[in-house]
C-alpha cells in the first residue's frame, strides 16, 4: 500500500491532531517536573552535533505518533528511493541525488540507470586543479599576472550557499585571493564586487546550470565588458570560467571549454553545495577543507539512510517540523546562529526549505488541505537579542526555534588585535551563555515579572510565559566538516517534511512565472518610444511612472 492521496484524511494524522488536544494545556515545565531524565532522552548526536530537542512540546507518545504517519506516508521508501536516484522529482522527471554529490571516491551513485559517481569524482578533481593553480599563484591572467581575485557569477542556489560558506568558514580562507560575489542584478552589487580589483588580476565563475538566467548573464555581460574594455577582447578567455550544464551556451560566451565545470540536472541549485557550484568556495579554503566538508555532509547522509525512523535525526526533526507546522499552527521557524560568521545560514535555509515546501499541490497535482512549508527566517545571535527576540518571547504568534552555538570560538581568533586568549574565552563564553539563556527563557518563561514599582499588582508588561519551543545544536568549534553536517542535516528535513505532506520538494515552479512577465515589462520600460501596454491597470500605471521618472516618453 503506497503513501495515501491525502495525508490529513489517514487515522495516523487524526491520532495527532487528539494527541495535540491532549497537550495543549502542557507546559514545557510540566514535562520536566514530570520526567527528570527528558534532557538525556531527547538528545541525540550525528556526527559532531549534538541536538538538543527537549524543550520541543513532544513526549514519547508524540514520537511514536509522528513515526506512524512517517511510515503511512511512506518516509523512509521516499529517502530510500532519493538516495537510490530514482526520479522523485516528478513533475520535471529527474532524480534528486544531491547526496551522490558527497559519496566519496568509488562509491556508486546510480540515476537513470547510471553510475553517475565516476563523473562527480573528474568534476572535483577539476575543481582541486583549478584551486590549487589559483591558491598557488600559478593561475595566470592574459597579462601573464596572477589571479588574486575571485567573482562569483550566480544567484539563488550558485550564490546563496557558496556565499554563506565562505564567510562561515572564514577561519580557513586564503589568505591571498579574495572571493567575492555578484547575485542582485541591482548594478550596485556589482559594482561593489569589482570596487578595487584589478581586471588583470580577476577571475570570474559564472556559475548557472541553464547558463540563461537573466540576472546571472546581465551580470556576466557586464564583467565581460569590464575585461574586454582593460585588457581587450581576446583576454576574456583567460578571466573567465562557468559551472553548467549547458556547456555550448558558456563556449558561445567566450569561456574556454577547459575553464568550463558541470552541473547535471539531478542536483537542484539549493542542494548545490557540495558541488561546482561552490567552485569559489574550494579556491578560498582549498581541496583539502573542501574535502572535509564533503565527508561532514556524507556522516549526515549515512545516518539518514543507517538508522530507523525513531533514531534517525533528520527524520525526527523533519517530523518535530510538521508537528509544529500543522498540530500546533505555528506559521514560522527561527534559526539562530550563535555565530557572526554564520549569518548567512538563516538565508540559504530559508530558500532550502522554502523553495522546496512552499507548495499548493501534491505529487499527484491535487490541492493540498493542510499547510505546507513555514516561514523560515532568522539572524546571528546575540544581535537578534536586541531586534527580534522581543518578538519570540512575548509576540503574540509562536515561533519554534533552533539555536546554533559551538564549544570553542574559531581557531584563526586568537591573537587579532585586541584579543588575548582570556579576552576571547570571555566573549565566547558570554556568547554561549547568551545562547543557553534564550533557549531556557523561551521554554520556562518567568513568572509575572515581579512587583511593578512597589505596588502589589505584578508587572505584567515583563511577563514571559515560556512554552515556547526550540532546539539547540552544539558541536565543537564551526570546521568545514561541521559545516556540511549542518547544512546536510536542514536538507533532509526539509526532504522528510515533503515527503509527510506528498508535495515535490525539488521543484520550483513559483519561481519562473515572475522571470516570464518579467523579460516584456523590462523591454518596455527600456523602450525608446512609448510602449503599448496590456498589462493590469496597476501595472501600466505603473510603467508609465517608471518611464515618467526616467524622461521617456509615455
Amino acid at each position: 500500500m503506497g503513501p495515501p492521496a491525502d495525508i490529513s484524511t489517514t487515522a495516523e494524522w487524526r491520532a495527532l491532531a487528539d494527541h495535540q488536544g491532549q497537550m495543549a494545556s502542557v507546559h514545557l515545565r510540566d514535562l520536566f517536573a514530570a520526567d527528570p531524565g527528558r534532557a538525556d532522552r531527547f538528545t541525540a548526536a550525528v556526527g559532531d552535533l549534538v541536538v538538543d530537542w527537549s524543550r520541543q512540546r513532544v513526549t514519547d507518545r508524540t514520537v511514536e505518533l509522528l513515526v506512524a504517519l512517517a511510515s503511512r506516508a511512506g518516509v523512509v521508501e521516499r529517502m530510500g528511493a532519493m538516495v537510490a536516484g530514482a526520479p522523485v522529482n516528478a513533475t520535471e522527471g529527474r532524480a534528486a541525488l544531491h547526496t551522490a554529490l558527497r559519496a566519496g571516491p568509488g562509491s556508486a551513485a546510480p540515476a537513470g540507470g547510471a553510475d553517475v559517481g565516476p563523473g562527480v569524482q573528474r568534476e572535483l578533481e577539476r575543481m582541486a586543479a583549478l584551486a590549487d593553480q589559483i591558491r598557488s599563484g600559478r593561475k595566470l591572467g592574459a597579462t601573464g599576472q596572477p589571479i588574486t581575485a575571485v567573482v562569483n557569477i550566480g544567484i539563488g542556489g550558485s550564490a546563496l550557499g557558496p556565499r554563506m560558506a565562505c564567510e562561515a568558514l572564514g577561519a580557513f580562507r586564503h589568505d591571498r585571493v579574495r572571493c567575492r560575489f555578484a547575485s542582485n542584478v541591482d548594478g550596485s552589487e556589482l559594482a561593489t564586487a569589482l570596487s578595487s580589483l584589478d581586471p588583470a588580476e580577476t577571475l570570474f565563475v559564472v556559475s548557472s546550470k541553464s547558463f540563461a538566467t537573466v540576472e546571472t548573464l546581465a551580470n556576466a555581460a557586464s564583467a565581460r565588458a569590464w575585461v574586454a574594455a582593460a585588457l581587450g577582447e581576446g583576454a576574456v578567455a583567460d578571466h573567465f570560467a562557468a559551472v553548467t550544464a549547458d556547456r555550448q551556451a558558456a563556449v558561445g560566451f567566450g569561456i574556454d571549454p577547459a575553464s568550463i565545470l558541470g552541473l547535471w540536472d539531478w542536483v537542484g541549485g539549493r542542494f548545490s553545495l557540495a558541488s561546482a557550484a561552490s567552485m569559489v568556495l574550494m579556491i578560498a579554503i582549498g581541496p583539502e577543507r573542501f574535502s572535509e566538508m564533503l565527508a561532514g555532509f556524507r556522516a549526515v547522509d549515512q545516518h539518514l539512510t543507517d538508522r530507523p525512523p525513531a533514531a534517525n535525526l533528520p527524520v525526527l526533526l523533519g517530523l518535530v517540523a510538521v508537528w509544529n507546522r500543522n498540530f500546533w499552527g505555528f506559521p514560522t521557524r527561527a534559526v539562530i546562529p550563535y555565530s557572526s560568521r554564520l549569518g548567512l545560514l538563516p538565508a540559504h535555509l530559508g530558500q532550502l526549505d522554502m523553495e522546496s515546501n512552499g507548495k499548493q499541490v501534491r505529487l499527484d497535482g491535487s490541492p493540498v488541505s493542510y499547510p505546507t512549508g513555514p516561514v523560515v527566517w532568522g539572524g546571528a545571535g546575540t544581535d537578534g537579542q536586541h531586534s527580534f527576540h522581543q518578538w519570540l518571547h512575548q509576540g503574540t504568534d509562536i515561533a519554534p526555534a533552533d539555536f546554533i552555538v559551538f564549544a570553542e570560538p574559531d581557531p584563526d581568533l586568537a591573537g587579532r588585535p585586541g584579543l588575548d586568549s582570556r579576552d576571547l574565552d570571555r566573549h565566547h563564553d558570554l556568547l554561549a551563555a547568551n545562547c543557553l539563556a534564550q533557549a531556557e527563557a523561551l521554554a520556562f518563561g518567568s513568572a509575572e515579572g515581579g512587583d511593578g514599582d512597589g505596588g502589589d499588582e505584578p508587572d505584567r508588561h515583563r511577563r514571559c510565559a515560556g512554552n515556547r519551543p526550540s532546539t539547540v545544536i552544539m558541536a565543537p568549534r564551526l570546521t568545514p566538516s561541521v559545516l556540511g553536517q549542518i547544512v546536510a542535516l536542514y536538507e533532509h528535513q526539509a526532504a522528510v517534511q515533503g515527503a509527510v505532506w506528498g508535495v515535490n520538494s525539488f521543484d520550483q515552479p513559483g519561481v519562473e512565472l515572475g522571470k516570464r512577465l518579467a523579460g516584456p515589462i523590462a523591454a518596455e520600460l527600456a523602450s525608446a518610444d512609448p510602449p503599448e501596454l496590456g498589462h493590469d491597470a496597476a501595472t501600466n500605471a505603473l510603467i508609465r511612472r517608471y518611464r515618467r521618472l526616467r524622461g521617456r516618453p509615455c
